[in-house]
C-alpha cells in the first residue's frame, strides 16, 4: 500500500496510534490535532489520497472542518472518511465512509487502502 493520509484527531494516543499502522503499510502519514490546523496544513502541501477525519475536537471539529474544505475548490475533491465513537448520518456531502471508534485495524487498513493505491497498480489498471 502507498499513498498519502492526512490523519486530523484530537487524541494524541490514537493519531499516534493509526499514524503508526499505516507508515508500517508505507503510507506518507501527515497529522494534524484539530480541523484548523488540517485545512492550513493542507494549504501547504499536496493534497493527500484520503482524509481521516475526527469529528469531536477543540478549537474546529470535524463539521467546521467538513463546511470550510468544501469551500476551497482545490480541497473540496479530497476524499474524506470520518472517525468517531458516536453514531453519524450514513451521507454527508464530502464524506466517502466512516470508521467507528475504537478503531478496527482490517478495516482502517481496507478503507485506506481502497484509496491509496501504488503506483505500479495504477499502472496496471484497464483504461476505461
Amino acid at each position: 500500500m502507498r499513498g498519502s493520509v492526512l490523519l486530523i484527531e484530537d487524541e494524541p494516543d490514537i493519531r499516534e496510534s493509526v499514524a503508526d499502522a499505516l507508515e508500517i503499510e508505507g503510507v506518507k502519514v501527515l497529522t494534524a490535532s484539530n480541523g484548523r490546523e488540517g485545512i492550513e496544513l493542507l494549504k501547504t502541501i499536496p493534497a493527500p489520497d484520503l482524509i481521516l477525519l475526527d469529528l469531536w475536537m477543540p478549537v474546529t471539529n470535524g463539521w467546521e472542518f467538513l463546511d470550510l474544505k468544501k469551500g476551497d475548490r482545490r480541497l473540496a475533491p479530497i476524499p474524506t472518511v470520518l472517525l468517531s465513537a458516536y453514531p453519524v448520518p450514513n451521507e454527508h456531502e464530502g464524506v466517502e465512509g466512516f470508521i467507528k471508534k475504537p478503531i478496527d485495524l482490517d478495516a482502517l487498513l481496507a478503507t485506506v487502502n481502497k484509496f491509496c493505491t501504488a503506483p505500479e497498480q495504477e499502472a496496471t489498471k484497464p483504461n476505461r
